[in-house]
């Protein structure tokens, strides 16, 4: 059953419902539907279904709906299909939400308890049995892509690190995000080392999660605890700019937490409002003829994908155009509407099936342009991507931090 007051922090999204005209372009483009009939498609259980939700029961199939944003993307009329979609199986899932969910939904708790046993935890994921096992009691999927645990955090390396060179250009706040902290190190590291390399000093406070997995499953009240904290850890620096390498955690601060979960907080729309995910935030400085180009030759060709979140963003594929200023780099967009993964989508046992065959285009893809490396902007992609390919899958800054000779420092 559904209350109106389930709705309350949704109201933008459902203002623009009446703008639909059923021209079904969401459903000729949504990836789910093109792969399972279990989801009834983002049109039905969209806006076609808001207007009967309250106090009626809904379409159980809104549940098999991943939440990638690509409905709302290609919407020609602007109706916020996909928001609609959170907010509802939110209401639906209120109360009730199974412990699998709330396990994955927290990525730094996770994180947490993995690092002092890291190489338990890695050996326990890569063993069959056990992956049977946590299929059979958790409802995570035996095959499922899973992290590698690190033994020491970014925020361990951040302790020891001195910059090697003084800073020419100023401040700049760097945001890692739970997947940054615990399972991405490198990233995060080589990250904060091109941000000084090219002259800023950079500030990077205590920080929690952003709430997006907890969104992502239905929590929202939890959900909105975590990106207010965040929001007030980051903002130390507040005339200065947010640089994430997450671009999943960005769409959170910029977009999700006011128009999915209604968080006006000044403190999070502020943030919001400052964040830049590095890439966008480097092709800037390059447009404006401020970036380094003494980058060496990679020669390499690699196939590309841009994460939904990244593409909700509307700021088009910043990566592509930042990496194509590498000599003798060559990088091909996949063009690949999801990889399948969805934040925790394709973990769940029941889901795992339908995210693989999502994500079936970009692997052909990626076997097809270079089996052995790709590039890709958001961390549970890059999982999924590894393990659907075998490939080793690395954020755009990586191989900026190669070209400019940083791996040799």
């Amino acid at each position: 059953m559904f209350e109106a007051a389930s709705y309350e922090s949704n109201l933008l999204a459902r203002a623009s419902l009446d703008s639909c005209v059923k021209c079904t372009i969401c459903e000729t483009q949504c990836p789910v539907m093109a792969v399972t009939p279990l989801f009834s498609g983002p049109k039905y259980v969209g806006p076609q279904a808001e207007r009967y939700r309250s106090g009626l029961t809904v379409d159980h199939s809104l549940d098999y709906c991943s939440s990638c944003g690509t409905c709302s993307l290609v919407c020609p009329q602007g109706v916020e299909i996909a928001e609609l979609n959170s907010v509802a199986r939110a209401a639906m899932k209120k109360g009730h939400t199974p412990l699998r969910d709330q396990l994955v939904s927290r990525t730094s708790l996770l994180g947490q308890m993995m690092k002092p046993v890291a190489p338990l935890a890695n050996a326990v994921l890569a063993n069959r049995p056990s992956r049977w096992l946590i299929e059979k009691t958790i409802g995570i999927h035996r095959n499922a892509a899973m992290p590698t645990a690190q033994r020491h955090s970014f925020s361990d390396w951040w302790r020891h690190h001195r910059p090697s060179k003084a800073p020419t250009r100023g401040k700049v706040v760097y945001f890692h995000g739970c997947a940054g902290q615990y399972f991405e190190v490198e990233t995060s590291i080589k990250t904060v080392e091109v941000l000084e390399f090219i002259g800023y000093e950079v500030v990077c406070p205590d920080q929690g999660c952003c709430g997006l997995p907890l969104q992502s499953n239905g929590l929202f009240d939890t959900a909105r605890k975590y990106v207010r904290r965040l929001a007030e850890q980051l903002n130390v620096e507040v005339e200065v700019p947010i640089i994430a390498s997450a671009s999943s955690c960005v769409t959170m601060l910029k977009h999700e937490a006011h128009d999915i979960m209604g968080v006006d907080d000044p403190t999070v729309l502020q943030a919001g409002q400052r964040i830049r995910e590095v890439s966008e935030f480097l092709l800037s400085l390059a447009d404006a003829g401020t970036l380094p180009g003494d980058l060496a030759p990679i020669h390499q060709t690699v196939a590309y994908h841009a994460p939904c979140q990244l593409k909700g963003q509307g700021m088009g594929k910043p990566a592509l155009a930042l990496l194509s200023l590498i000599p003798q780099l060559t990088v091909i967009d996949a063009e690949a509407t999801c990889c399948g993964i969805a934040g925790t989508y394709g973990v769940k046992k029941e889901k795992y099936a339908i995210g693989q065959a999502v994500g079936r285009e970009l692997f052909e893809a990626v076997e097809r342009i270079n089996p052995q490396l790709a590039v890709c902007d958001t961390e549970t992609c890059r999982w999924q991507i590894a393990a659907a390919t075998g490939a080793t899958v690395v954020h755009p800054i990586s191989l900026l931090h190669q070209a400019w000779g940083l791996d040799q420092d």
